[in-house]
């Protein structure tokens, strides 16, 4: 047999990977890094963002891809099956002819799925860019010569689609917030994000699932003016506290009428020497409804250009104070500011007991004791009272999943701080005895 058929075979081959490799690497290669590559001024990166940018034109390089690898695999059969089981039969004298085309047949399947399929599937997913890059002018050639089988075949899905009454959407490159959780996950295991940012990256995703009563500092815990004090009770309440800004009321803390800022206050008892009335100085807050989402807060604090707003539970009784800042510390652990200072956080003993605050919520407590509970409550001082069937006091004890947990202290019928104890290991009591 001459060289020529194997070297078409192999062409065959290739062309067969060639394809399999367009579609994989066009699914996974990722726009933001094909737009870096456009702004450098990359040619072939520019014309395939445009593709991916336009749903049709995505619909016809996939179809494209498609339609190669079947015509690729059709002349394949036909052509190994027209030249090597002849060749095979007269190489080999007791197979027959049937027995030597299914031997082709098999041969041929194997090499084609690994070297025409997993193969460039592979590299593929391993280098998307460079190879989404490189099959760019085959593919421009292919979709030139296959139009006609592209727009015939399109037509026909979309007919049986609709015929099965399914959506005939078109490609998009989209990814749920979940796909791209786990897209941070790889890149850190990758070596490409470090722990802290990929964390920091994993809650900024979760936004959207937080509710502002989720974020807020609750009303337990704010520094209130009341308006109907006296003048010189109003400074020394201001003058007396960490925070800038207080939230002013009148008859009721349900009754917010506006802010309150302490440099406010300052300059007014430097120019007049007293403070008149407190109403001139107040700063309007927008309200909220505390099942609004976190990223829906953003949004709205950003339309009122402003930092904070007040969060109205569903009986309109104000619930609780959050901030620009409340949002940044849900993302950024590290960052702290006066307005959560008065906030508890969890401390580890040093008799291995650890010191909860009540509102902590569910998926943080996840992190410091292991155990997910399931509940009707939001915070841990909740779940406490939740399991108790009563008001907690100081000294009550709940376990849940092995984890004992005291309530330490209660101010105002509210969970303040549990002491979890974690279960004992079979391991540490065997060592014990």
């Amino acid at each position: 047999m001459s060289s020529g058929v194997w070297l078409i075979i192999v062409g065959l081959v290739a062309i067969n990977a060639l394809y399999v490799a367009a579609e994989l690497a066009a699914v996974g290669v990722r726009r933001s890094q094909l737009r870096g590559l456009a702004e450098r001024g990359s040619v072939q990166a520019q014309r395939l963002l445009a593709i991916l940018d336009d749903p049709q034109r995505l619909d016809r390089y996939i179809a494209t891809s498609q339609v190669g690898i079947t015509l690729g695999n059709i002349i394949l059969g036909a052509y190994t099956d027209a030249q090597l089981t002849p060749w095979l039969v007269e190489q080999v004298s007791w197979l027959g002819p049937a027995t030597a085309r299914i031997a082709v047949l098999v041969v041929v399947s194997i090499v084609l799925i690994v070297l025409g399929e997993l193969v460039p599937k592979t590299v593929a997913l391993q280098s998307p860019v460079r190879v989404a890059l490189v099959c760019g002018r085959p593919m421009a050639i292919s979709r030139l010569l296959f139009t006609p089988f592209v727009i015939a075949l399109n037509r026909g899905t979309w007919a049986v689609l609709r015929l099965l009454g399914l959506p005939t959407s078109r490609h998009h490159h989209v990814h749920s917030p979940e796909e791209i959780d786990l897209l941070l996950v790889e890149s850190r295991d990758g070596g490409l994000l470090e722990a802290d940012e990929q964390e920091r990256l994993h809650r900024a995703l979760q936004l959207s699932r937080l509710t502002a009563r989720q974020l807020m500092v609750p009303r337990l815990y704010l520094d209130m003016v009341d308006l109907d004090d006296r003048p010189e009770e109003i400074v020394e309440a201001v003058l007396a506290t960490a925070h800038t800004r207080l939230p002013a009321y009148r008859q009721s803390p349900d009754n917010v009428l506006g802010l309150l800022h302490s440099r406010d206050v300052v300059l007014r008892l430097t120019a007049a020497g007293d403070l008149g009335s407190p109403d001139s100085l107040l700063r309007q807050i927008p309200a909220v409804s505390e099942h609004v989402s976190g990223e829906r807060l953003l949004m709205l604090l950003r339309e009122h250009g402003t930092e904070m707003a007040l969060v109205i539970d569903e009986y309109g009784g104000m619930a609780g104070l959050v901030s620009v800042q409340d949002i940044l510390t849900e993302v950024l652990e590290d960052i702290h500011d006066s307005s959560s200072a008065a906030q508890p956080k969890p401390e580890r003993l040093a008799d291995g007991r650890l010191r909860l605050p009540g509102l902590l919520r569910p998926d943080e407590t996840q992190e410091w004791i292991g155990v997910q509970w399931a509940g009707e409550a939001e915070t841990l001082g909740g779940r406490v009272a939740e399991l108790l069937g009563r008001l907690p006091e100081a000294g009550a004890e709940v376990v849940i999943d092995g984890v004992i947990l005291t309530v330490e202290r209660v101010e105002r019928r509210a969970v303040m701080s549990v002491l979890a104890t974690p279960p004992v290991r079979e391991e540490e009591g065997a060592d014990d005895v």
